[in-house]
């Protein structure tokens, strides 16, 4: 049933009358072109909308939470002069323009979306948002990068408390921290609001996504004749996390600037290998001119059909 209702999204979404919904904005980039033209294209289709973001670019931290460390006053700049030196170490931007709707945290990608969700939605609405979104992240999130990830961790701590989530990526190319106005970003919301417009449609009012479901949608970088298409994760990796003994090894395809220094350490390489017939609906391979549109369960659980199949296997180990 799930796979049906979102199969729908391989479809091109048509505009509909949308409800307005609670919606917490949230990235593993900080204050960022993408973040600020998807907060304004929500509001202006009537969504009322929290932006909460970490102080500084967080990329690969994942579901890092700092526990049992309070947050003292700023010691730099917060990235984009989303906050300067002294302010709280979480509280509203003080850049001019952003004093509304704008929230910072000196701390993990995880950590800011749930500064979002316990102080600032609770104080607003009283009760949790009808949806999460993470991103859009500043290059896909796509294969086993996903696991490092902040702007999918955002995704995953919403839906195992039971908040509809979506994680989206776009193309690196739609950075611009020194104007926050990259045309790309601008292009990439739009599509994103219809997304939202097409689950309202579908859910008539109610939860936006199935209990238990997030999903993990990728741009790539053409936008033009890109189709909505619905993939997976699955075993093809376009971006290869490797531990290199000489970040510098020419062997190497740096992507994204990344491991372009000298010395040991984590570089992120182009795959040079084709993928193979049956990874061809991975979202690595679809998002090369599609939106890759990836269904994730809710944390590490699996579905009850998987779940009882283990359970006949190790039948005579498990107790009852």
């Amino acid at each position: 049933m799930h796979l049906r209702f979102l199969a729908a999204l391989a479809l091109v979404i048509q505009p509909a009358t949308a409800f307005a919904r609670n919606i917490v904005l949230s990235n593993d980039d900080g204050l960022t072109s993408n973040v600020k033209a998807l907060y304004e294209a929500l509001k202006a289709e009537g969504h009322d909308v929290i932006v909460s973001v970490p102080c500084f670019n967080q990329s690969g931290m994942g579901a890092a939470v700092q526990f049992a460390k309070p947050l003292g006053p700023l010691a730099v700049n917060c990235k984009g002069h989303a906050a300067k030196v002294g302010d709280p170490g979480a509280g509203p931007m003080t850049r001019a323009g952003f004093e509304n709707d704008f929230f910072y945290v000196d701390g993990t990608p995880v950590m800011a979306m749930l500064y979002g969700l316990d102080v600032v939605a609770a104080k607003r609405w009283g009760k949790a948002p009808d949806l999460v979104l993470s991103g859009p992240n500043e290059g896909q999130n796509i294969g086993s990068i996903v696991v490092s990830s902040g702007t999918v961790s955002n995704a995953q701590y919403a839906v195992v408390r039971g908040i509809p989530a979506i994680a989206l990526s776009a193309s690196a190319g739609t950075a611009d921290d020194a104007n926050l106005a990259n045309p790309g970003s601008q292009a990439v919301a739009r599509l994103i609001v219809q997304l939202v417009k097409s689950l309202d449609e579908r859910s008539k009012g109610q939860a936006l996504l199935p209990a238990g479901i997030a999903l993990n949608v990728n741009f790539p970088d053409e936008l033009q004749g890109a189709q909505w298409k619905l993939a997976r994760i699955g075993t093809y990796d376009g971006l290869q996390v490797k531990f290199a003994a000489d970040r510098g090894d020419p062997s190497l395809t740096p992507v994204h600037g990344l491991g372009e220094m000298h010395g040991p350490g984590i570089v992120i390489a182009s795959n040079p290998e084709a993928p193979r017939d049956d990874q061809k609906g991975d979202e690595a391979v679809v998002v090369r001119k599609d939106i890759a549109v990836s269904v994730m369960q809710a944390g590490y659980d699996h579905q009850p059909s998987v779940r009882e199949r283990m359970k006949r296997y190790l039948r005579g180990f498990l107790g009852r």
